[in-house]
């Protein structure tokens, strides 16, 4: 998997070859295919595998910690530059664009992504974090659209301070809490 993310993240989808895969892992193509029935497979799986997964760490190491705190957390991470892995999902993405073989796979690892989230709004939602009025898969697919423009737009096109960027951060993911009802009508909230 380390050589097939290596090889899609450093020449793109179009540019890597089974070959070149399994000459740097060390086996025969024979047994890329044996586990994988295509590249395109072999390109999700490679995803799957060595893909960020900070949110869900994170999550992990701390389930306790407040959703908000979470998504500021990983969202301050967005602009900072990543690993060449972690720009797979760039070559993955624009690789489902021109080829349907790649399309389907894509398709259900975003969609579990997707879901993942949505699972982990519903968690925030239920501990009275995030507002219950708002869509969990809509706020997921938000939070998508962000981390992976965030793959497009490097650090070296345009760079954000890091202040600035935690400001509004903290600012929208406050605009999820649930807001306060209890209030009389015309009193300050």
């Amino acid at each position: 998997m380390q050589a097939a993310a290596d090889g899609f993240a450093e020449r793109g989808y179009d540019g890597t070859r089974v070959a070149d895969i399994a000459a740097a892992a060390g086996v025969s193509n024979g047994a890329l295919y044996a586990h994988f029935g295509s590249k395109a497979e072999l390109l999700v799986a490679a995803l799957r595998a060595h893909g960020p997964r900070l949110l869900a760490t994170l999550f992990a190491a701390e389930p306790d910690r407040p959703i908000a705190d979470l998504l500021v957390d990983v969202g301050r991470r967005l602009p900072h530059r990543r690993e060449a892995a972690g720009y797979l999902i760039v070559e993955a993405l624009v690789a489902a664009r021109r080829d349907q073989d790649v399309a389907l796979p894509m398709r259900d690892y975003i969609g579990e992504r997707a879901d993942w989230l949505a699972g982990l709004v519903h968690v925030g939602q239920a501990a009275g974090e995030l507002d219950t009025t708002l869509s969990p898969d809509a706020l997921a697919h938000l939070c998508l659209l962000l981390a992976m423009g965030s793959a497009l737009i490097t650090p070296d096109l345009h760079a954000v301070n890091d202040e600035e960027w935690t400001s509004l951060l903290t600012r929208i993911v406050g605009a999820l809490a649930p807001t306060d009802t209890t209030a009389p009508t015309g009193a300050p909230q």
